[in-house]
């Protein structure tokens, strides 16, 4: 495994090794010691596993004290990220990475940040650990397109967005208590 640059501080983008043939291929998508070396010290406590087709928008969420481990195991999708972190000199400031079945990278997402992502492909299988147990009482989320984030999602694509997300706050409007 090796971990690749990214632009925000915080997140850490994995390259794992795989071991591939003409029968498929084979790597590990967890190993705890390996994952601290690169700098992900989480002690995750739940697995969660999305299917969504072409088109599929997701985001963007967040959890105080949640971090997570994102991988697309099926498909293609468009992963993106915003620091939420208040204070921190690159609030507000988004990145994105495409995540698939061929390149099989993972995402860190830390504490602090908000997660979204676009499904590329027909159909996208995408797993996630996460630290912290979901808690409907303080998860939370802004608008996926909101302005003044400006997050570049894939372009001639008719986004499918849920109405929670269509109709969540802007970033501006959150009360982050910082």
């Amino acid at each position: 495994m090796r971990r690749l640059e990214t632009r925000l501080e915080g997140p850490v983008l994995i390259e794992p090794a795989v071991h591939g043939d003409a029968r498929g291929f084979f790597f590990e998508t967890y190993r705890k010691g390996a994952f601290a070396e690169l700098g992900v010290h989480e002690e995750f406590v739940q697995d969660n596993h999305s299917r969504s087709r072409l088109g599929v928008l997701r985001g963007m969420h967040f959890q105080p004290g949640q971090a997570k481990l994102v991988r697309c195991a099926r498909g293609a999708i468009l992963d993106a990220i915003v620091d939420m972190r208040p204070g921190s000199p690159s609030f507000g400031r988004w990145e994105a990475f495409p995540l698939d079945d061929e390149a099989h990278h993972q995402l860190y997402v830390p504490n602090g940040f908000a997660h979204g992502f676009c499904v590329t492909s027909e159909l996208a299988d995408v797993v996630y650990k996460v630290s912290t147990y979901y808690d409907p009482a303080v998860e939370s989320g802004f608008r996926f397109d909101d302005p003044r984030v400006g997050i570049e999602w894939p372009a001639g694509l008719e986004f499918e967005v849920s109405a929670r997300d269509r109709e969540a706050p802007l970033l501006s409007e959150l009360n982050l208590g910082g």
